[in-house]
């Protein structure tokens, strides 16, 4: 007692054992670092990084549905942005956005009710599938994965290259609206005069280019 009250009344502080907190940060990513993502985002679903700003997901039922509806278009979307990429690449005509106006040898007024049946007959298959089931899979196979591929990681590698697939297709459809050019083509253009060839000048262009671009062919039915 007495050592204590010379330490105080020489200025001098006793040592005092002081306690280390160390906040341990959540293994969780999120889609933003440091947010806290919503209570009804658990992490279970593939490709979950908490996102979801307007709380769509908050009824369980729906929010399942909504994640097969995203897995879906991912799909589609990749067949897509390989289909424009791969059609540039061995110079397939005409350009991406007037392949539907083409005739072909089979004629639209044939082709139109065989896709009709099919299409309908597989969706209706995977939507029966997916409320039995609660996954998504090919006519009476679900999962499908003949390949022996499914696995955590896969599933949300497939997500996320599912999102980057939509977000490339919307760039094809402004590039192919802004600038009538393909996405190859446009990124060759570029390169060659980045300077020259930027969004700057293609939006200070894009009244001239909407009116001087001839207007796309119309399908032919008849």
């Amino acid at each position: 007692m007495i050592a204590a009250k010379s330490q105080v009344a020489l200025g001098r502080r006793a040592p005092v054992r002081g306690q280390r907190v160390v906040a341990a940060a959540s293994a969780r990513p999120t889609w933003l670092p440091g947010l806290n993502p919503p209570a009804h985002l658990k992490g279970a679903l593939a490709g979950d990084n908490g996102f979801d700003p307007l709380g769509l997901g908050q009824d369980e039922g729906r929010l399942k549905w909504y994640a097969e509806a995203e897995k879906t278009n991912g799909r589609w979307a990749m067949m897509a942005v390989a289909g424009i990429l791969g059609q540039e690449l061995l110079g397939v005509t005409p350009a991406w956005w007037e392949a539907g106006a083409k005739e072909y040898d089979i004629p639209a007024q044939a082709l139109t009710p065989i896709e009709f049946i099919v299409m309908g007959f597989l969706e209706i298959k995977r939507y029966q599938g997916f409320k039995q089931t609660g996954t998504s899979g090919f006519i009476n196979s679900f999962p499908f994965d003949p390949a022996g591929m499914n696995s955590p990681s896969m599933a949300t590698k497939e997500v996320k290259n599912g999102r980057l697939a939509m977000v490339a297709f919307i760039g094809f459809c402004v590039q192919a609206l802004a600038t009538r050019t393909q996405p190859i083509e446009g990124l060759t253009a570029h390169l060659a005069d980045p300077f020259g060839k930027n969004i700057t000048y293609y939006l200070t262009h894009l009244p001239e280019t909407l009116g001087s671009a001839k207007r796309l062919p119309q399908p032919v039915w008849g």
